[in-house]
């Protein structure tokens, strides 16, 4: 019987050690953590959105980062598949907004119990609270791994070195480092020879520059659009629900637009906000003198409480560069169109993004023309596989980038 060592519990290295030992393998699945699945456990917000129940096309479309190197994974083991297989082990889902899946229970737990109580059936030996040094390499062939002495928490001692017929490495990224991520399967990735591109948070907050950010801290804002310049260059829009937070702001569209501004971090970046976006230019400025004509004795400050929150009204006063206290039956048309262009482009300076503490997903990893996307083995060292964040793969949140931890640790526990 072949053996196969999985370094790292997380999503991919779970699934990959499931059907590497499906198919017959010997496994041996190694965690430096005292319990498996520890990010995994903290997704969508404790809820753990596992996979997202979309069509093909939008699966793809999904993935931000070398999106056709996921053919292969994702043809071999879809989104449905990876439905069908939780329910085959016990695990009733539902399926959300957006197309998001869940755990009925909407606890991430029962997700990591049934995985675990699968590992158990095909009798994979786990052992925690272990870590792997480094990789055994003999002629460019992978012939196991060198570990942590120390012992396992299952009686059993810690060897100094483990051999196998195959090593995958699913150490995970450097996303969430509380959950014990510091981003070592790179480092056995270089041993065997792979580039490991640069690694930065993705799928995290944005930091602005303006000091009003905590005046409009805990506002947040549904159905505006956001339109992102780069040195005055539109790079991305969307539409849909944001939160100003101490720092900046944060939320679903802004999260997801995080995933595409890296390439611009060493420009001026500018976020716009659209806070009307179903009135035109037009419409609004009707919708201002409509507002004006019931408040006209009142000031300017006080004369839009109908059409703006509150605490947004003195910010969007002072970028329009307006005097508050201005009576609105004395506004001009001049400056009834300074302020629509600033309800429609309300601008604030982007710093740049939060690290990796908030980061849900790492950008970056190793090289994917150096692994084959058809088996997820390297190219460069026989015997040796990678899946999941380890590789340089990222997608939107939604349940995406556990979709590729599935399906990379699916082919490589088969391929292996």
């Amino acid at each position: 019987m072949s053996t196969v060592i999985v370094a790292g519990g997380g999503a991919a290295g779970m699934m990959a050690a499931i059907f590497a030992a499906r198919n017959g393998k010997k496994v041996t699945l190694v965690e430096k953590n005292e319990k498996l699945g520890k990010k995994l456990f903290i997704t969508g917000k404790g809820r753990c959105n596992f996979t997202n129940a979309c069509d093909t096309e939008d699966l793809f479309a999904s993935v931000v980062t070398n999106p056709k190197f996921l053919y292969s994974a994702f043809y071999s083991f879809t989104n449905q598949m990876v439905m069908d297989f939780f329910e085959e082990i016990g695990l009733p889902y539902k399926v959300e907004r957006g197309n998001r899946v869940f755990p009925v229970s909407d606890h991430s737990s029962d997700v990591i119990k049934a995985l675990e109580r699968e590992l158990k059936k095909r009798n994979v030996e786990i052992l925690l609270n272990t870590k792997v040094k480094s990789l055994i390499i003999e002629n460019n062939i992978c012939k196991g791994v060198r570990l942590e002495k120390g012992n396992s928490g299952t009686g059993r001692h810690i060897p100094k070195e483990l051999c196998a017929d195959s090593v995958i490495i699913a150490a995970g990224g450097v996303s969430y480092p509380r959950t014990g991520a510091c981003g070592d399967g790179y480092g056995f990735a270089k041993e065997a020879g792979h580039m490991v591109t640069e690694r930065l948070p993705s799928l995290v907050p944005f930091v602005l520059q303006d000091t009003c950010c905590k005046e409009l801290m805990g506002i947040s804002l549904k159905n505006v659009s956001v339109s992102i310049y780069a040195d005055g260059k539109k790079v991305y829009s969307d539409f849909g629900e944001m939160l100003f937070t101490h720092f900046g702001v944060s939320g679903p569209i802004i999260i997801k637009a995080s995933a595409y501004i890296h390439k611009y971090l060493d420009k001026n970046l500018t976020l716009y906000i659209d806070l009307k976006p179903a009135l035109d230019e037009k419409q609004l400025d009707e919708r201002i003198l409509k507002d004006f004509r019931i408040f006209q004795n009142k000031q300017l400050k006080n004369g839009l409480e109908k059409l703006l929150l509150r605490a947004l009204i003195p910010v969007v006063i002072e970028k329009s560069g307006l005097d508050g206290e201005k009576k609105v039956n004395e506004m001009t048309k001049e400056e009834r169109r300074k302020l629509g262009t600033v309800i429609k482009n309300l601008p604030f300076t982007i710093d740049g993004l939060r690290g990796w503490d908030e980061a849900i997903i790492t950008k970056g990893g190793v090289k994917v023309k150096e692994i084959d996307p058809g088996t997820m083995e390297s190219k460069l060292t026989g015997g040796l596989y990678f899946a999941g964040e380890v590789l340089d793969l990222d997608a939107l949140t939604g349940g995406f980038n556990l979709q590729i931890a599935w399906s990379t640790g699916y082919l490589a526990g088969i391929s292996c």
